[in-house]
């Protein structure tokens, strides 16, 4: 994308966006790919760099972990191995072997449907392949630690076999040599040390004459010295000497294995440039994270419909101070491509339209962007900005010659892919002069079909933008019964200045403010209190419609908790019918199986008695018995409209009782240890105490109401 002037994206604060997203970066590479970010004008690419932003997004919040866990910065040993003759330490061949461990679990991660799902992300390496050899080689050498095994070679092993071999030797030797020292009493320390690479020991300085030996040296106070006893000396040249040997066998191991390792040079230096690339989605990603970035609709047109569009570093900003961020909704298409903003000062005309030009950027440069994702941005091929006092002092022009300067630039090179921004055009002059070149430059940009925001305070462009063709008015809202700015943008009415307002929210004197009114063009005047009257009571109108929106939506909600009380009852009342319904089916069940084994019974009684007679008796009595039961079940009914039962009461001659055997109410005639005497109408009957319930008779009234 072309730019002008050079410090357009300075203005625009691009470079800011950049250091946030720097920061994010682990990798050298991915902070490189940050720095050296470009604006492209291509649309495939932008839709590829933005749908992977937002595929890593995505992962982040569904808490799927991408192994790129390593930070490796690799240049300078990708360098090497480049070279040739090279060699490598094997701390860096093992910084090699994470690169390639990553790269195979990159490749695993990407399964049949992942590669589906983040097909954006798997992108990154299509056009390489896993090679397993890599770490098959180095793990062949190396150890876990980086070390070269004992079996890289066979001269290696023998080297430290004879080694390990020479040094238990010398331990032998030196231990014998400490101890008899140590009994001499010679010994200043009886820990054993090292010096120039040689085991000695602490000697009094006094004693070091007695002892044989190689002097190493001494002590800053020169009261110890350090002697290589005799009995060690050819042992530990004879240590030093394998040292060496298996020195040079590491340093040609390593180098045959840098040599092995330097045919996948190019393979190596592919994986880290990949991982780079994935630490520079991520950091996209996390920035997307901070400052709700989404991923909006994309058309290779020229166009602009932004939904709930925030300016990023004014809502991280604000959001660490606990303000709340007003949002941008405007559309700018081949109808109306051009839009004039007015309102007062400080009522974020200019925050506006960085706003529109930031992200703008930042969605060319494959970033996920602040607005709500049904928004719909074009591509645009040229980007040109003229915002604040761009006076030179390098070519001596004052601030209207710079601003006429930069307009002849605009009016030669706009075209149907540019997007521009003016900030106060025709400022700097004669307000009827100004305004009049204002005018045309208007014009002349409508007719090269460019899209871009104006913002003004001229009322004559503001006349103009509801006659050319093109050119829409929006107004920036004001309080004005708080004298305050809103901050939010208002599309098809031009806004006023509210001059005298602010004038008189600061104070100034009333007889002052009067003055000033009477020296205005009394049309001017109308006009601008035209405005004024027209915004607030459009501001009065959404207040309205908001509130009605609130009690539609309340109503909704309420109209919601209806129904679902309403259909929680009707389940309720299924679940009872169904329950009393499957009560009855369990009744009507166990009674039939109850039946069907008596019924058996009588059959085997048939076949094994002889008297038939008795069996008849019996199948008779089962039959009847629900007829029985329900008889039963009446008389039950009827004792229970006639008598109530009374709890707690203690059984005493005289009392009525009922039979919880058959139901029947009688007079407790007498009782004996646990049974008793009752009488049934004439009859007595001898029951046990436990199989009665006293009862007393219902008074009149309640009665009729149980009957009933």
């Amino acid at each position: 994308m072309k730019y002008f002037p050079d410090s357009a994206l300075v203005q625009l604060e691009f470079d800011k966006v950049q250091a946030l997203l720097e920061e994010h970066c682990k990798t050298e590479l991915g902070k490189e790919m940050a720095q050296e970010l470009r604006l492209h004008t291509h649309i495939d690419y932008v839709k590829t760099a933005l749908q992977q932003a937002h595929e890593y997004k995505q992962l982040t919040l569904l808490q799927e972990h991408f192994p790129n866990d390593y930070v490796l910065n690799l240049k300078n040993e990708l360098r090497l191995l480049g070279i040739q003759g090279a060699v490598l330490s094997g701390e860096q061949v093992m910084q090699l072997r994470k690169l390639a461990e990553s790269m195979g679990s990159i490749v695993r991660f990407f399964d049949h449907d992942r590669r589906v799902t983040y097909a954006g992300l798997f992108e990154v390496i299509t056009h390489t392949h896993y090679e397993k050899k890599i770490i098959l080689i180095i793990d062949e050498i190396l150890d876990e630690a980086g070390l070269v095994r004992d079996n890289a070679t066979p001269e290696l092993s023998r080297i430290r076999m004879s080694l390990f071999r020479k040094r238990n030797e010398l331990r032998r030797v030196f231990d014998r040599s400490l101890s008899k020292l140590s009994k001499l009493g010679y010994l200043a320390d009886t820990g054993e040390a090292f010096l120039n690479g040689r085991r000695v020991v602490a000697i009094y300085a006094e004693n070091k004459r007695m002892v044989k030996g190689i002097l190493h040296g001494e002590s800053d106070t020169r009261r110890t010295a350090f002697i290589e006893p005799e009995e060690t000396i050819e042992l530990n040249n004879d240590v030093a000497s394998l040292e060496r040997d298996e020195s040079r066998e590491v340093y040609k191991i390593l180098r045959t294995l840098t040599a092995d390792l330097s045919k996948h040079s190019l393979l190596l230096n592919n994986y880290h440039i990949i991982l780079g690339t994935y630490d520079f989605i991520r950091a996209k990603s996390k920035l997307a994270l901070d400052m709700d970035g989404n991923y909006p609709m994309l058309t290779p047109n020229a166009q602009l419909h932004l939904v709930d569009a925030y300016h990023p570093l004014l809502l991280l900003y604000n959001r660490r101070n606990a303000k709340p961020t007003i949002p941008v909704n405007l559309t700018l298409d081949n109808n109306n491509h051009i839009l004039v903003i007015s309102g007062p000062n400080a009522g974020g005309k200019t925050v506006t339209m960085k706003t529109v030009g930031l992200i703008q950027l930042m969605l060319q440069a494959g970033l996920l962007v602040p607005v709500h994702p049904s928004s719909q941005l074009g591509i645009f091929r040229q980007l040109m900005i003229h915002i604040g006092d761009t006076q030179s002092l390098e070519f001596e022009l004052s601030t209207y010659s710079s601003h006429l300067k930069n307009m002849k630039h605009f009016m030669e090179n706009a075209n149907g892919k540019t997007l521009f921004f003016i900030d106060e055009l025709g400022s700097g002059s004669d307000p009827n002069l100004g305004g009049a070149f204002a005018e045309v430059i208007m014009e002349e940009l409508a007719k090269k079909h460019a899209f871009g925001i104006v913002t003004t305070h001229y009322l004559n462009l503001k006349v103009m933008a509801n006659k050319v063709k093109g050119i829409i008015n929006g107004a920036m809202g004001f309080d004005e019964e708080n004298l305050s700015p809103m901050y939010k943008l208002i599309v098809g009415k031009p806004g006023s200045s509210y001059t005298f307002s602010i004038a008189q929210r600061i104070g100034l004197h009333p007889a002052l403010i009067n003055r000033a009114k009477n020296l205005v063009d009394e049309g001017h005047f109308q006009l601008d209190k035209l405005l004024n009257k027209a915004e607030q009571d459009l501001q009065k109108v959404e207040a309205k419609e908001k509130e009605l929106q609130q009690l539609l939506r309340e109503n909704e909600r309420l109209k919601r908790e209806y129904e679902v009380l309403s259909d929680k009852e009707r389940k309720n009342q299924q679940f009872g019918i169904l329950k009393l319904q499957n009560k009855i089916k369990e009744d009507e069940l166990a009674y039939l199986k109850d039946m069907e084994r008596k019924m058996k019974q009588i059959v085997v009684e048939w076949k094994r008695t002889d008297d038939k007679q008795k069996v008849m008796k019996q199948a008779e009595a089962l039959l009847f018995r629900k007829r029985e039961k329900a008889i039963n079940d009446k008389l039950e009914k009827k004792v229970q409209d006639k008598f109530q039962e009374v709890l707690g009461g203690s059984l005493e001659i005289g009392d009525l009782v009922k039979i919880k055997t058959n139901g029947q109410v009688g007079k407790l005639i007498e009782i004996r240890d646990k049974r008793g005497i009752v009488k049934l109408g004439n009859i007595p009957m001898n029951v046990l105490l436990a199989d009665l319930i006293l009862v007393k008779e219902r008074p009149k009234e309640k009665e009729a109401a149980a009957g009933k």
